[in-house]
This record gives structure tokens, sequence and C-alpha cells, in this order.
């Protein structure tokens, strides 16, 4: 009988270490997200579905959000029809999913100024845990931030190959 107790809690210990490690991933089992839109100067962030919208989230811009992308650290989230590319389960911002800029023309255009038209452009959770990044507004270097809960959803949500469309 003193050997039930200490299963117990090692099963126990076990369920909860494993529930901690699993609780950014959700499962998410509804329609099909077939497009992504943002749109910038509201600040909303559009996930659709084949019959129409599926959820709608409140966004935080880069720090300098008026206009396109066009160079590495000028904090403007890109303009235009790009892809959900890849996923980073590691993000420093909790989750984050990428999208495809640069692409050809943005590369293009960069180059032809003798610069750089960076990348790495993710929607992504917070800052840090706690803070609520809609509340930072625009704060990023040219993502698109939502709270570490609404990417949990995104994430489990939106598939690789998605296309995004953003708009000014």
């Amino acid at each position: 009988m003193g050997k039930f107790p200490r299963r117990f809690v090692l099963l126990g210990g076990v369920t909860a270490f494993l529930s901690g490690c699993a609780g950014k991933f959700r499962a998410y089992n509804g329609p099909e997200v077939t497009r992504v839109r943002l749109y910038k100067s509201g600040r909303r962030l559009v996930l659709d579905g084949a019959e129409g919208v599926l959820r709608t989230y409140p966004v935080g811009l880069g720090f300098a959000p008026v206009g396109h992308k066009q160079f590495e650290g000028d904090g403007r989230t890109p303009e235009g029809a790009y892809r959900i590319d890849r996923r980073n389960p590691n993000s420093l911002f909790h989750l984050s999913i990428g999208i495809s800029y640069p692409n050809a023309a943005d590369r293009a255009f960069a180059r032809a100024q003798g610069k750089s038209p960076g990348g790495d452009i993710f929607i992504h959770g917070g800052p840090r845990r706690g803070i609520d990044p809609v509340n930072k507004r625009d704060w990023t270097a040219g993502c698109i931030a939502v709270t570490d809960r609404q990417i949990e959803d995104v994430y489990a949500m939106v598939r690789d190959g998605t296309p995004i469309d953003i708009y000014a």
C-alpha cells in the first residue's frame, strides 16, 4: 500500500509536466482557413474560410506602420500578396508563423536602392509574458503581433501555403 501514493505522485507529476509542455499547442478541427487578410490601418487580422470569416483579431504592427516595407530596419509591415511559408514553435514571441516577404519584386526594389529588403516577417505573440501586444501598439520591427493566446489559435488554424493579403 505504501507504493500507491508514490506512483500516484509520480503519475501526477508527469501529467502536470506534459500538460505544461503542450499548453501552447492547440488542436483545431474546424473549417479550413483558406485566406488570411490583414488591414493595417484598421489593425485587424481576419482568418477566412470557404463560407466566410472564421476569426478576427486586433493586432500591433511595425514601429513605423505606414507604407509598404521596403528595407531592413524600416519598421514597416509589408503590403501585398504573400503566403504563410513557415512556422516557429520556439519563437521568442511564444509561437509564430512566417510570411513569404520579401518576394521577387521586393528584393529587386531594395537591390536597385543598394539596400537589403529585410525578412523574417511573422505573425507572432506578445513581447513578454503577461503584456498585451495590442496595448503596446506598433512595437514590432515589421511583424504582426497578437496576444499569446491568439497566436495559439492562429498557429493551429493556419497552414503553410495559405495566402495572406496585406492591405494599407
